[in-house]
């Protein structure tokens, strides 16, 4: 069970290539910067994933400073969303992270019919 709160007003950006973990905050500013094109500072949340897929660092900027949440799995990987082509990054609902944090295939799951406002699709 995670016990990570993330808000719903923020995008969520995982970067598609493999992540060394060794990186701290300067580092994984550089990917967002450089690799993602995107801006550290704009309150968002970029993942990174290890290539063995046993580690997942979330970088956020919170107005004062950065953080990071670092997971390190003991058994199993963490999935990666696939994506067409060449892409930098995938932009995941926070749902999605929850899920990939959590362990759950995203493929396996199925979401039933809600109520949609009219452009927010």
């Amino acid at each position: 069970m995670s016990l990570l709160s993330l808000g719903g007003h923020v995008g969520y950006y995982l970067y598609m290539g493999n992540a060394d973990m060794r990186r701290t905050f300067e580092g994984l500013c550089g990917l967002v910067r450089n690799e993602m094109d995107q801006n550290p500072l704009d309150h968002q949340v970029y993942i990174f994933i290890n290539k063995r897929r046993t580690q997942v660092k979330l970088l956020l900027w919170e107005g004062d400073g950065f953080c990071i949440f670092h997971k390190r799995l003991e058994a199993g990987t963490f999935e990666r969303p696939t994506s067409d082509g060449n892409k930098k990054q995938v932009t995941l609902s926070r749902s999605q992270l929850q899920m990939i944090l959590q362990g759950i295939k995203l493929e396996s799951v199925t979401y039933r019919k809600r109520y949609m406002q009219p452009g927010n699709a």
